[in-house]
């Protein structure tokens, strides 16, 4: 049963009980590392995972908060001895920057560095990112700061869905990426450019008519305000839970 692990819930600035917000998609034949933050190796270890058995990473963005462990993590799997390959997915304006970033590390000089495939993803709706017996990824772009990508994994045989809206405004790409969808996890920093209030995001599970409604990228620690459950539930018939780090959802 393909399931998938929350690392972290908050928004750009973590605490101690909230990392920024990651997750890791788990499956028989893959592992899919959905953003890369803080310190991953030791972030997969607290869920009880082996970091040799991770296949692949999209990045969805290029903002630290959702980058700035790639490079650590690449280095630590070198380092620990990992020689098997990982795909890399973004959009070209994010791998673009990731490159130039490990470029400024010097990787290119590493000795006996494990083969590592870029993969650059089209700035469409629904684009496909990969596909393997246990769940199926598409992308779709989504209205933050920078170019950015939502989510969404099909999984099978139990035809179960998740949607992820990662940071965004309203829009209607989210609907179209969420669509029907069992579970939707969106984001909840707040009413301001680039990011959704609960509300917001509770308006967008209505629209998309999804089963239940996940809040994650909330601010945390001493920024935390409001009441994002009651303000969600307003709005949105179906369960809404705040996404805790270490959660998990099977599929």
């Amino acid at each position: 049963m393909a399931k998938v692990i929350i690392l972290g819930s908050s928004n750009a600035i973590p605490t101690k009980e909230h990392e920024n917000t990651h997750m890791v998609v788990i499956g028989k034949e893959r592992m899919v590392l959905v953003d890369c933050v803080g310190n991953p190796i030791l972030r997969l270890e607290q869920a009880g995972l082996d970091f040799n058995d991770l296949t692949d990473i999209i990045i969805t963005h290029f903002h630290p908060d959702h980058v700035s462990g790639l490079p650590l993590l690449l280095m630590d799997m070198w380092l620990m001895g990992r020689r098997k390959p990982i795909d890399i997915y973004g959009l070209h304006y994010t791998l673009d920057r990731v490159e130039d970033l490990m470029g400024f590390y010097s990787w290119a000089e590493w000795p006996d560095f494990f083969p590592v495939a870029f993969h650059r993803l089209p700035h469409s709706e629904k684009s496909y990112v990969l596909d393997c017996p246990d769940f199926k990824v598409t992308a779709t772009p989504v209205r933050h700061l920078i170019p950015t990508i939502g989510l969404r994994f099909d999984f099978h045989p139990s035809k179960k869905s998740l949607a992820y809206s990662c940071d965004t405004e309203p829009c209607e790409h989210v609907v179209h990426l969420a669509e029907g969808a069992d579970v939707l996890i969106h984001e909840a920093a707040g009413e301001f450019v680039g990011h959704s209030s609960a509300a917001q995001a509770a308006e967008i599970a209505t629209q998309a008519e999804v089963g239940a409604l996940y809040l994650i990228h909330y601010p945390t620690g001493r920024f935390a305000r409001g009441n994002p459950l009651a303000e969600a539930r307003a709005k949105f018939q179906g369960p809404v839970t705040l996404a805790e780090d270490f959660a998990t959802l099977e599929f």
